[in-house]
């Protein structure tokens, strides 16, 4: 039964949170990124990183303190043919990853078409060093997790007493590709079309956790091939599209990469 501390913390995890986030964190991260965009990213990733895993440890006590179950929420292993589907598709979705980082990896051309993929401003927050790399792994772990407790899990079994389960894995579907709205209206899109296949393979096996494996490959190949094209730019001396210039007017940072504490040099030879 839905009781209004769990009312009050989808409240505060699915409506404060990203408003917070776009009117308050996005600001300060363009701020920052004049000075050292490198370690503005570092700054936005440990931010988000803190405050997801504070709002599901927020839920987990309220989900405890009231008694529950954790298999209502969907922390529960599939069983027959869903548990060997949800194996197979991982390993298939995590198999295609491998291939296509290999692709990018070796193929110039292959470089060339993910960079523009990654432009604008979703160019500034994704990472261009080894360092980025390490802290980008530990933001998609944390995303693949925290995101599909609240959005996939915690958000629709408040709203479903109410709308339904598909009324409210819709309106959840539209709340997080909505909290994408600093990437713009083709993140927005982009976003809600990945959360529609998570929120379709929690109803196909009944469970978080294929979508929760899923998620962090999903946001942990996009990191790794993010990073081997917009770390070309920076060994040669460039600014990363977006981490200077298209995030916001007049940005002027001018450190060289000897200054610029992104780990360039050590990725100049890799």
């Amino acid at each position: 039964m839905t009781t209004l501390p769990d009312v009050l913390f989808v409240a505060l995890a699915a409506v404060a949170g990203p408003l917070l986030g776009y009117s308050v964190y996005w600001p300060a991260f363009r701020r920052l990124s004049e000075a050292d965009p490198a370690w503005a990213r570092r700054w936005l990733w440990a931010s988000n990183t803190a405050e997801q895993w504070m709002l599901v440890g927020f839920g987990a006590a309220i989900w405890m303190a009231a008694g529950r179950s954790w298999t209502s929420l969907g922390f529960v292993v599939p069983d027959g043919w869903r548990l060997w589907a949800a194996i197979a598709l991982c390993l298939l979705v995590a198999g295609y990853f491998a291939y296509a980082v290999a692709v990018v990896a070796r193929s110039a051309d292959a470089r060339a078409s993910v960079r523009q993929q990654f432009s604008g401003e979703l160019a500034a927050v994704l990472p261009a060093s080894r360092t980025d790399m390490y802290w980008f792994s530990l933001v998609s772990l944390t995303a693949g997790f925290c995101e599909e407790f609240l959005w996939r899990g915690y958000l629709i079994w408040v709203l479903a007493p109410w709308l339904g389960w598909w009324g409210a894995a819709a309106l959840s579907l539209l709340m997080f590709a909505l909290c994408h709205a600093y990437q713009g209206w083709r993140g927005i899109l982009r976003t809600g079309i990945v959360g529609a296949i998570f929120t379709l393979l929690v109803a196909a096996f009944d469970s978080l956790w294929p979508a929760i494996v899923l998620h962090a490959l999903v946001d942990l190949a996009n990191g790794l091939m993010a990073w081997l094209v917009l770390r070309e730019r920076l060994a040669d001396g460039k600014a990363v599209e977006g981490s200077r210039t298209a995030v916001s007017p007049g940005l002027g940072h001018r450190s060289g990469p000897g200054r610029d504490e992104s780990g360039v040099a050590s990725d100049r030879h890799t």
